[in-house]
Order: structure tokens, then C-alpha cells, then sequence
């Protein structure tokens, strides 16, 4: 039977060798946590670059009281390694970073407190600030979610069923008891990213934790910081990226939506999304050059086209 600890930081990874040291050196010396028993679990999720190596050098020399533990994933996909790493911690919370996730050095403390003043919460999120490499394109604020940028403001916040708003995957805490008794090994978004053209497999997850019973949160205590280069404001990334959120949007929805109503879910979707496609190109007929257009109308394209596009899929 495994030890029992606080909290387990799991980093899922595909390729990361590059990225990883930064996120591990900050993880090497977080503030205190000297009253918190913790560990870190890297989810090597069927790497092809030398990320087995660079963590068993890291191994090697580990002298911290928090134990670094290397694991395997050999089914490609975000949703994958998360589970795997549910399946391998020892932690009573799991605080999810990707490998461009850079957390302040309180992050793992302040996750913990979290959790001890909020014992209803089954999820919450960090304030997620965008590290850019390149400027972003003007008006990038209207789609900064969909690279996982989560400000909310100094206030923690609750997120309301009725809002329809989750926080992002990206420096996620979730209790593993809320995850193990309400999160499906295998879930619908459950793919091999933008090849299937699906996304927000991690707003699933919270999703089900929410109809639960369990409370989401946003605690901006928790600061990381995301790493965007510049190569993710191009076009062609970022209409793909918005192409997969709008396909999966269908699936979300009726998730929300009880069995027996779900028909008339689905049409009074079908037709505010075409009445907001429609607004937004007279509205914006005389810029449909710009960037944030052309993301925007992707977006309402897809979630038309979603309850088709996951019928042909199932």
C-alpha cells in the first residue's frame, strides 16, 4: 500500500527535455513547505526526445526530501498522461503543471493552504500570466483563454454551475478522492490532441468533478507563468487550436444538460451559435482581415458543426 502524502505535483510531458530543467528548478526550491510531505511525478507521455534521460539525471543527483519519480505513458494524449498520474500519486491533492508551466516559488505552499480552507473544493485553478516571446496581436485578450491565460483578479472565486466557466488545465489542483470517484478512465475528448481535432479533455475532467457535487475554484494565490512563443500566434496554430475547442464544445454542453432536455439543448445551441456567426460577420464585414475575427468565427463555425462532427467520431 503506498504512503499517503499531502500533495503530488504531476507534469505531464511530450518532448520536453528542453523545458522541463526551468520547471524543475523552480519546483527544486519552493518556500515553505517544510510541514507539507509532497513529491513531483513526471508523465513522460511516449516522449521521442531524451526526457527519460534528463529526468534520471536529475535522479541521480536528487538530494530534496520531496521524491522525483519518473512514469511512462505510452498512449498519446494530454488526458492519458493525467490519468496515469491520478493512478500513480500518492498525494491527497494533485497539482497539475505542464512543462511550460512555471510556477512563483509559494505555488506548491499556497495549493495546500488552499485546499485546507476550502474542503469543499474538488478543483481549482491558478492565475495563469502568459510569458510571451513575441508580442501579442491586438485585441489577443478576446482569445487569451484558449492558451490557457486565466487572470481573474486578487479574489478568490467560485465558479457557479449557471456561469458555464471552468478554469484551465494548465496549474489545475484537484482532490484525487473528487477525481477517483467522478472522473471516467477513458473520456470522450479523450484523443490524441488536434490529429482527432478535439480539445478541452481537461475541462471535461473539471466538469464532472463539478456535477459531483464538488465546488471549482480560481485562487489567484497561485501565480504560474506560461511560456508562448511565438510560433503560437501564428494563424494556421491558432485556427486549429480554436477549430478543436469548438468541436468538443457539443459534447460539454450536453454534459451540462439533463438526458431528457437534451434535444432541445442541442437545437437552441445549433441556432444561437448561427445568430452569433451571423451578427459577427455583418459586424465585422469590413475587418474580416484581422486575426481575432477570423479566431472568433472559427470558433462559432466549430460548435456549429460539433454535435455532427462527435457523432461521425463515436
Amino acid at each position: 500500500m503506498k504512503d499517503i502524502l499531502d500533495l503530488t505535483v504531476a507534469i505531464p510531458t511530450y518532448n520536453g527535455a528542453t523545458r522541463l530543467p526551468e520547471l524543475l528548478e523552480r519546483l527544486k526550491y519552493q518556500t515553505d513547505t517544510e510541514s507539507i510531505q509532497w513529491e513531483i511525478i513526471v508523465v513522460d507521455n511516449n516522449s521521442t526526445d531524451n526526457t527519460a534521460l534528463l529526468i534520471k539525471n536529475y535522479q541521480d543527483s536528487w538530494l530534496f526530501p520531496y521524491s522525483l519519480k519518473y512514469i511512462f505513458e505510452g498512449r498519446q494524449g494530454a488526458a492519458f498522461a493525467r490519468q496515469r498520474a491520478v493512478e500513480e500519486s500518492r498525494g491527497k491533492l494533485i497539482a497539475f503543471l505542464d512543462d511550460d508551466n512555471y510556477p512563483v516559488s509559494n505555488w506548491v505552499s499556497a495549493a495546500y493552504l488552499f485546499a485546507q480552507k476550502n474542503p469543499k473544493a474538488g478543483a481549482y485553478g491558478s492565475q495563469v500570466h502568459g510569458e510571451y516571446e513575441v508580442t501579442p496581436p491586438e485585441n489577443f485578450e478576446k482569445i487569451a483563454c484558449f492558451l490557457a491565460i486565466n487572470e481573474r483578479g486578487s479574489q478568490a472565486y467560485k465558479y457557479e454551475p449557471r456561469t458555464k466557466m471552468l478554469p484551465p488545465g494548465a496549474g489545475l489542483v484537484v482532490r484525487k478522492q473528487a477525481w477517483c470517484e467522478n472522473v471516467p478512465p477513458e473520456l470522450v475528448l479523450n484523443h490524441k490532441g488536434r490529429e482527432a481535432l478535439l480539445a478541452s479533455e481537461d475541462l471535461e475532467a473539471i466538469l464532472h468533478i463539478q456535477l459531483g457535487g464538488w465546488e471549482i475554484w480560481y485562487n489567484p494565490e497561485m501565480h504560474i507563468y506560461h511560456q508562448i512563443p511565438a510560433w503560437r500566434f501564428e494563424k494556421e496554430y491558432l485556427l486549429s487550436l480554436i477549430r478543436c475547442v469548438g468541436l468538443s464544445r457539443h459534447h460539454l454542453r450536453m454534459l451540462r444538460t439533463k438526458s431528457c432536455l437534451r434535444f432541445f439543448a442541442s437545437c437552441g445551441y445549433f441556432f444561437n451559435d448561427l445568430r452569433k456567426l451571423i451578427l459577427h460577420l455583418t459586424k465585422y464585414k469590413k475587418n474580416s482581415s484581422n486575426l481575432i475575427f477570423d479566431c472568433e468565427k472559427e470558433l462559432l463555425i466549430s460548435s456549429i458543426i460539433s454535435p455532427f462532427y462527435l457523432k461521425a467520431k463515436a
